[in-house]
């Protein structure tokens, strides 16, 4: 159904990694969402002035705040859509995360205020006019939303776009809100029971309920979200499929919107290799991410010596007392200065997200099985935080 659609108003629709193509799909999707939206809240607020019905009215004012959100939507993508300039560096994609929060707090707003107004119709109740006239357009309208409700979703997963699909969730909460609203009608119809005050704060609940998921959904990613597992996992076998690669850590990815990823790695490489070899393979390495992921990957080698006594045996004992400690995980950029009467042995732990790491304590096991090992060694340990488990 949703390819019909594309073919037709978006050109080149199927190269939807090209920025410009997720860009027409936005304004699409946007342009949609004003025109079935404005259509729905006129129709519904002017049977809902006719018939003296609260509730009717609050479905038709939730349909406006929905052509609200897609303009506010459209204006994003656009906004969103402006290249990089001196200032913003980074580009600007992630206005469409801003936009998106704006929204969720007018919907939330507007909730609020429907809710105000259903509670007075709770206190003082009106005698409602409704036809069965009035309860078959409102019925019309739920297949509306729900081809609303699933293109949105449909565009929002086809683009990544975490605000295509919150407006899809509004719009499946529309139909349900909607859904309630006609049972309301048929029972004050059939049985003369005037409940449309309390399904009037159903509806407003919904709004609210639909505006702060749209805000979680919306704030998450500008606050600052964990790399999709799914990335992580192409970057490393990327990287990993090298054979002349031994490893990799402190791997970062930064996203700044849509098409706008940013990311680091540490690629370890053996420290007796030639220099400019390994300073060869990362190049190739950063670009063959780069290419094929269609992210800005750089990366530091990091050289490991092989085939030591010394470090083996020190690498061993570090081990084997981490194992008692499963919020931190092995260490990596391990090295080794030896001198006459000090040897200082330097590495890096990770701690594992969210663990409380009794960081003094882990010092202090592992000096005592390394002073074990010989008394003259020393450590420097650095704790660094996990942002990918890599």
């Amino acid at each position: 159904m949703g390819d019909f659609f594309y073919k037709i108003f978006i050109k080149d629709y199927r190269n939807i990694a090209d920025p410009t193509v997720r860009h027409r799909y936005g304004i699409f999707a946007g342009v949609l969402g004003i025109f079935l939206n404005i259509i729905l809240a006129a129709v519904k607020v002017f049977i809902g002035f006719i018939s003296g019905s609260l509730s009717v009215s609050a479905d038709g004012l939730n349909n406006l705040s929905d052509a609200s959100s897609s303009v506010i939507t459209l204006i994003g993508f656009r906004l969103s859509a402006k290249p990089d300039d001196y200032e913003h560096p980074y580009g600007h994609a992630r206005i469409e995360y801003l936009t998106g929060l704006i929204l969720s707090v007018i919907i939330i707003f507007v909730g609020f205020s429907l809710g105000k107004s259903s509670i007075d119709k709770l206190i003082s109740p009106q005698t409602l006019e409704i036809s069965l006239f009035t309860i078959f357009v409102i019925v019309l309208s739920i297949p509306v939303k729900i081809f609303s409700a699933v293109l949105n979703y449909s565009i929002g997963k086809k683009i990544s776009s975490n605000t295509l699909i919150a407006t899809a969730v509004d719009s499946r909460n529309d139909v349900i809100a909607t859904v309630a609203v006609v049972v309301g009608m048929i029972l004050s119809y059939k049985y003369q029971i005037n409940v449309d005050g309390f399904i009037g704060l159903v509806v407003s609940l919904f709004i609210v309920w639909s505006g702060i998921g749209l805000c979680k959904e919306t704030a998450s990613p500008l606050i600052g979200e964990r790399p999709d597992p799914v990335l992580v996992d192409e970057i490393a076998k990327i990287i990993l499929s090298h054979e002349d690669v031994i490893g990799i850590h402190d791997l970062m990815v930064h996203n700044y919107g849509a098409g706008k990823i940013f990311a680091s790695a540490h690629i370890e490489v053996d420290a007796s290799r030639d220099v400019m070899d390994s300073h060869e393979l990362v190049d190739t390495i950063e670009q063959e991410i780069s290419n094929r992921l269609d992210i800005h990957f750089v990366s530091h080698m990091d050289p490991v010596v092989l085939d030591d006594e010394d470090i083996d045996a020190i690498s061993q004992v570090i081990s084997k007392v981490i194992k008692d400690f499963p919020e931190v995980g092995n260490p990596h950029d391990l090295r080794f200065i030896n001198s006459r009467n000090r040897s200082r042995i330097i590495f890096d732990l990770v701690k594992s997200p969210g663990a409380d790491v009794d960081e003094e304590k882990i010092v202090r096991v592992v000096n005592t099985a390394l002073r074990e090992l010989n008394p003259n060694y020393h450590t420097i340990i650095t704790f660094d935080k996990s942002y990918t488990n890599l």
